[in-house]
Parts: C-alpha cells; structure tokens; sequence
C-alpha cells in the first residue's frame, strides 16, 4: 500500500503530488494520456514557444506567485501591459472596458467609460443600485441574476456577459457568485448597494494588477513540476487510465490493457469519477493562434485583446489577446511580429483533437492553413476586431488547440476521494493551485 494515488496530472495533480512527495509521503500519480500538465503545456507557432492554452493567472491571491517562487522563478513572474483589453458588445459596438469594476460588475455606474458601453439610460438604470435594500438579489443563485436584479440587464447584457462570460467560457446565469466573486454577497448586505461592494472587494485586493504571467510562459510551471516528480521520487505512470476511484483504492488499466489495483492510504483525482452515470455539461473551446507580420497592429489599435459579446454578428470569435502587446517580453522574442489569439466556442463533442482515442486524452496543436476555412475565418475575425487589415500572406504560422470548458456536472467523486482540480475547484489557476496545495497540506497534516 503506497501513501497517496493521486489521478491526473494537469496542474492540480502535478501541484499535489509534489507538496505530497516532499513532505515526505510515498505518492504514485496516474495520466491516461502521455504528457504532464494538462492544458498548461506549449507549442511552437512560427517558429516562437507559446502558451498552449491559458497565459495567464490571477493574482486575488498569491497561490500562484508563492508556488512560482517555490520553484525558482520568482524573479520571472510579470504584469501585462498597462493598456487594458476592450470588449464588443451585442451589437458590435467596441469600447475599452471600464476601469474599475469586477467582472464587468461596474463600481461607478454613471462614470463615462461605463456609459460609453451601456448608454445613458443603462447607466440610470445601474445607479438605482444605490437606492434598492441590499437584501435585493444577494441570494441570487447566479452571477447574472444578481446583476440582474441589482443594475438591470443592460449592464448585465452589455458588460456582465462579454467580460465574466468570457473569462470563465460560461454565461453569467450559469456562474455561482460564490465561486467566481469570493465574498461578493457578503460585502453586498455590508455595503449596502453592488457598486459599494464592488469598490470595497477593489480596496481590499492586493496592489497591483488582476493578471500576472511569468516570462518564458506559464508553462515554465508545469517544466519545474515535472522536474520535482524526480526530485521528489513520485511514480509516474502516463497512458494509465483510472477505471474506479476508491476512497482507499483505485484501479486502473494501462496501454497495453493490464489491469491493477493500487491500494492507499489516501486517494486524490482531478477528474470526474470514472464510474459517474450523469452527462458532462460543458462546452468546447477552440484555441486559433496567427503569427503575423502587419506594421500597423505596432500601434496596439485594441490594446491587449478584446472580449466579445456571445451575440455578436460581427465575428464569430469570443475573445482575442493581442499577446505581443500584453506581454513585453514575447513581443522581444518575436522581434516586429504579432501574436494574436482568438478563442471559439465548439460543440463539447468536437473538442478531441483527430486521431485521440477518448475524451480524456490530451488536446494536441494542429497547425493551420492560412488560406483554409480555419485560417480565412481568424484572419477575418482579427481584422474585424483590430480594425486592421489581415491577409494570409502575412502569416507566418498558425495553429489551433481544442478543448473542454468547464464541466458543470458534479465530479460524483466516492465518499473518501478528495476532488481536486476543474472537477472539483473550477476553471481558474489560482484557484486550482490553492485548492490543490490546501489538500495536500491537510494529508500531510493527518
């Protein structure tokens, strides 16, 4: 009987099982497919190592900062440009976003760039915040009804939609406050009013900006924690699938189909129960990267990217990062060229990359024609976007990524297995981190 099996080896397991291993258990971590850390991986686009899917993480807490210091990249972690993103309305309308809300939540209601977004009749609208009790909506079940009920729906339609939905690739009456705005309500029956509450969450978070990103690629962090699997001595197996997840056992089958059993003391999995009989509810995410040569994307027309609103007619894209502006020091590797990044929704069955054997299996890079229906539809997504011309001969390298959003369903984990990961904390870096290193830590505590 080893100490710990953890199952899955994205950023949760792979944060897990290294806290675990070094505070001296005896850790055995299973992946179905045949590479560590999840979506947080790289590939080469026109010839530049890229952040496969997310680039960034928040900085609500210093999980992510304290767990990059801890593996000697302190020293690399970074903040994005200062510029900001805009976001395209419903009726593609393009705006910079407001400076001082949370999740498109604004603190201001009738400052100019929020009305600029919601006009001046959504922003009367949003001021009678002030005037409704502050029991109104704070026991919304959603993020979007309590927008709803709070400001109306044209902050919610105009604002709320495009930014929360885009961050978290879910729509905002689909979002548990709770979850997404830790301490939200709370600050609400406090303050008495949404835009109070929100200024009151502002001042109390940590200086500086929401995001932080390290140089090189948040997936130096999946680098260093592959390397203490070693250091630390965690049993490693990739291609072994978990088919039964037990509070004191799990059982897996490898690639050559040999079964196991792998009794423990302790049992952790950052994914749903193999055995769970209820749907997934989720969406698919579609990952479109173009290195470009364009001059004039130098002037940073939209400045780090754009969210858009799900609705919109005008591009069928759902956000783009302008990442040569966001990120100074990719913008030094790519020396005069841009990096741009649309994002996709997909059916949820269309997200396995062709030739993967299940839905389990790693997401691959695919590279991309230029000239084809992917490539035609970025370049003119982008252009729409940035208002700058785009043509095919000006790309130096493409590729697309697909993958799950987040899966709705509870994981169905069995009594004893603690969740980890999406499965169990939600999308987000910092809050997978946290939770993951808060469970090794109460092992070890046990």
């Amino acid at each position: 009987m080893t100490d710990v099996v953890v199952v899955g080896g994205g950023i949760a397991g792979l944060v897990t099982a290294r806290d675990l291993a070094k505070g001296g258990a005896d850790v055995v971590l299973v992946e179905s497919s045949g590479v560590l850390g999840g979506m947080i991986r790289r590939h080469t686009v026109g010839g530049l190592d890229l952040d496969m899917a997310a680039d960034s993480f928040a900085t609500r807490t210093d999980a992510v900062g304290r767990l990059a210091i801890e593996l000697g990249l302190g020293n690399d972690v970074v903040a994005p440009d200062p510029r900001g993103a805009w976001l395209m309305t419903r009726d593609g309308r393009t705006s910079p976003i407001p400076a001082t809300g949370l999740l498109g939540i604004p603190s201001t209601p009738m400052a100019a760039d929020v009305l600029a977004v919601v006009g001046q009749k959504g922003g009367l609208r949003a001021q009678m915040d002030s005037l409704l009790p502050g029991p109104v909506g704070a026991k919304a079940e959603s993020l979007g009804e309590l927008v709803r009920r709070r400001m109306g729906e044209r902050v919610l339609d105009d604002l709320v939609v495009p930014i929360a939905g885009g961050v978290h690739s879910t729509h905002p009456d689909q979002l548990d406050p709770e979850r997404v705005a830790p301490g939200l309500r709370a600050a609400l029956l406090r303050e008495g009013s949404l835009a109070r509450a929100v200024l009151a969450l502002r001042a109390r978070a940590a200086a500086g900006t929401p995001v932080q990103g390290i140089r090189g690629g948040i997936v130096r962090l999946v680098d260093e924690l592959v390397a203490d699997m070693e250091t630390y001595r965690v049993d490693v197996r990739l291609h072994t699938r978990a088919t039964r997840i037990e509070a004191h056992a799990v059982e897996v089958v490898s690639a050559d189909g040999t079964v196991e059993r792998l009794p423990a003391q302790h049992t952790l999995s950052s994914v749903p129960d193999p055995e769970r009989t209820a749907a997934p509810d989720r969406t698919g995410i579609e990952l479109v990267t173009l290195v470009v040569d364009q001059p004039e994307l130098d002037a940073a027309p939209r400045g780090t990217g754009m969210l858009v609103h799900p609705d919109a007619q005008a591009v069928s894209a759902k956000a783009l990062t302008h990442a040569t502006v966001k990120w100074p020091w990719l913008a030094e590797a790519a020396a005069g060229r841009h990096v741009l990044r649309l994002s996709y929704a997909t059916p949820a069955d269309a997200t396995s990359a062709p030739g993967a054997s299940g839905p389990d299996d790693a997401a691959t890079s695919l590279p991309v024609d230029p000239d084809g229906p992917v490539g035609t539809r970025a370049l003119h997504d982008a252009a729409t976007l940035l208002g700058v011309p785009l043509t095919a001969t000006q790309v130096a390298g493409a590729a697309r990524v697909r993958w799950h959003g987040p899966d709705l369903t509870a994981a169905g984990l069995a009594e004893g297995v603690v969740g980890i990961g999406e499965a169990s904390s939600g999308r987000g870096l910092a809050g997978i981190t946290a939770a993951a290193r808060t469970a090794a830590g109460q092992i070890l505590d046990s």
